[in-house]
């Protein structure tokens, strides 16, 4: 898929599930589920042990059937090995210039974290494709996104924090381009469980949720 495909997608799906989990093979579950669930976009987070080798994995067993990204970048370097194992798109959970320039050199897009309207601002004049909002919901959630989109109103944003079901629709309708879910997606206990059925079923909650607000 080449970058303008993958910055299309993610935009048209209007969410990217966050998938933090104790080990690989959890977050294999979970990306599963997800895609059972019918969204076909996911970001494994570096936190995960193993995470480049998860990456590999969902790679190969669904190719450009799942737009996959690489969350908790920290580094240019680790943008490379991710890019390298697989990964389609890179999401930081701070503004670190060298780790956007390393995205821009593999014409893949990134999704810088940025809070404040200066870095929201850096971020996207540095080449960013869409700018992730964090912590979103501990400053305002929808508000501090439409309050931000007034004097940004082309940059493209995707908050973080503080979406769930009952928010989403109130961010979508705030001005934000798509919206990351975490926790209330994929959350440690339904893992622990192994319950992945609640995943696939949440998934598709939230992507009626996201349907009905774009409708509306």
């Amino acid at each position: 898929m080449n970058k303008a495909t993958i910055v299309k997608n993610i935009l048209d799906i209007g969410i990217v599930p966050i998938v933090r989990a104790s080990s690989a093979e959890a977050a294999l579950a979970a990306v599963d589920a997800i895609y059972e669930g019918g969204i076909r976009a996911v970001e494994i987070t570096m936190t995960v042990p193993g995470a480049i080798q998860a990456l590999e994995t969902v790679a190969n067993k669904l190719g450009d059937k799942m737009t996959l990204g690489a969350g908790t970048v920290l580094d240019p370097e680790t943008c490379r090995a991710c890019f390298l194992a697989g990964a389609q798109f890179i999401v930081t959970p701070a503004l670190r210039l060298s780790t956007i320039e390393m995205a821009r050199r593999y014409s893949k897009p990134i999704m810088p974290g940025a809070l404040t309207p200066t870095e929201v601002l850096t971020a996207w004049e540095a080449g960013a494709d869409y700018v992730k909002v964090f912590p979103c919901g501990n400053v305002g959630g929808p508000k501090y996104i439409k309050a931000l989109k007034g004097p940004l109103p082309q940059v493209e944003m995707i908050p973080t924090g503080g979406v769930n079901l009952e928010t989403v629709a109130e961010f979508l309708k705030a001005g934000a381009a798509a919206v990351a879910v975490g926790s209330e997606l994929v959350d440690a206990q339904t893992l622990k469980d192994k319950n992945y059925s609640v995943i696939t079923e949440r998934a598709r909650q939230y992507l009626a949720a996201i349907a009905k607000a774009r409708a509306a």
